[in-house]
């Protein structure tokens, strides 16, 4: 299988994926550049892919590389890349964070109940990945890995960026009463049940960057002073 890994260059991550006489699939436009003998590829898909695409939203170009060589994915983003091994079995991702993957990775949709993808904030489509082999997705901030065992876990907004399939996945309000959920400040939950794996983001990486910067602004400022 091919090689994924994280480098950082002054400051901002990028996928670099090596690859040995193999194949891997990406995320269109995903490629910032790459090296040695690699053919790109980026099959017509069907008159059924162009149908789900226009349902979906989601683009059904997804090239493949094939060779030998270097191929580095960005542009790069003020977050988290995370590389997730699959073992024949199945993930949900949020919209976005697919960037690549082994070629034995199957990238298809999955279709939200109507008042989950109406009202949870993730859409009524999401990303689906099924196979063998390593999936590279990104978040917007460090990414925490939540272990269920017949548990619930209510998360407010969208940072789930990652459940497992089998895991059920819902909305609910946040309490029993009309009342409460308007005075709680926490209206409408996303709630996932199960025994699974979930993998959420919480703090996006872009504010702490830009509170880092502010803060260092202010010192400068006051130290010149």
């Amino acid at each position: 299988m091919a090689t994924f890994e994280v480098i950082e260059r002054q400051g901002l991550k990028m996928i670099k994926a090596t690859i040995n006489n193999e194949t891997i699939r990406a995320e269109a436009g995903a490629m910032h550049y790459m090296r040695g003998q690699i053919a790109l590829e980026s099959k017509m898909p069907s008159a059924g892919g162009f149908l789900k695409s226009m349902v979906t939203q989601e683009s059904v170009f997804r090239p493949t590389y094939t060779g030998t060589g270097e191929v580095y994915f960005g542009p790069p983003i003020f977050g988290e890349y995370l590389t997730l091994p699959l073992n024949g079995d199945a993930w949900i991702l949020d919209k976005g964070a697919y960037v690549c993957s082994d070629i034995g990775i199957e990238v298809g949709v999955w279709r939200n109940k109507a008042v989950a993808g109406l009202m949870s904030g993730e859409g009524f489509f999401q990303t689906k990945v099924e196979g063998q082999g390593n999936v590279v997705i990104q978040a917007p901030g460090p990414v925490e890995a939540i272990d269920l065992v017949n548990d619930k876990l209510v998360v407010d907004g969208s940072f789930a960026i990652a459940r497992q399939a089998h895991l059920d996945f819902s909305v609910q309000r946040a309490t029993k009463g009309l009342l409460s959920s308007l005075t709680s400040g926490e209206g409408i939950v996303n709630v996932i049940q199960g025994t699974g794996r979930v993998l959420i983001a919480p703090v996006p990486n872009l504010y702490r960057n830009m509170m880092d910067h502010l803060i260092g602004h202010m010192l400068s400022m006051s130290s010149g002073k």
